[in-house]
């Protein structure tokens, strides 16, 4: 009898977001401070680079991913709706995940009854701009932390 394979769980960590949310409070106040808000059609989204040895830090260098659903969004079932259309649009293209960043996003009431392929294709959008935004704060962040001199 043949059992069948069993799934690999680094498989299964990239089929779900499980790995890569931001989960604390203070990891979306440090990503709030250390960003700035950037707009798009139907979200606003936050970028920070994460910081490497925070004290306390329970997560991996991957990268993070949060989502936001105020009460203005509409009542508890339209706002858990809209978390959940979100989620399975990044889970789609988890991969796209800026490393060594935290993306928070933003949502606004149209992502309730936008059709999907045009909330997943402006979510393609976002992480396309958030890797190049990565990629571009990257080097400034590197010659920050080389150029400071240790303290003895």
């Amino acid at each position: 009898m043949n059992a069948p394979p069993k799934p690999d769980p680094r498989q299964f960590l990239r089929l779900s977001l499980a790995g890569s949310r931001l989960k604390k409070h203070a990891d979306y106040q440090r990503a709030y401070a250390a960003s700035r808000k950037r707009q798009s059609t139907s979200m606003s989204w936050f970028l920070a680079p994460q910081q490497a040895g925070c004290a306390g830090a329970s997560h991996s260098a991957g990268p993070r991913v949060g989502l936001t659903a105020g009460k203005a969004l509409g009542k508890a079932h339209e706002r858990n709706r809209i978390k959940r259309r979100m989620r399975e649009a990044l889970r789609r293209h988890v991969d796209l995940l800026p490393q060594g960043c935290d993306l928070i996003l933003h949502p606004r009431r149209s992502v309730l009854t936008l059709e999907f392929a045009k909330l997943e294709a402006e979510i393609v959008r976002i992480l396309q701009q958030a890797t190049a935004e990565a990629a571009r704060i990257a080097p400034a962040q590197a010659s920050r932390s080389a150029g400071a001199k240790p303290t003895v």
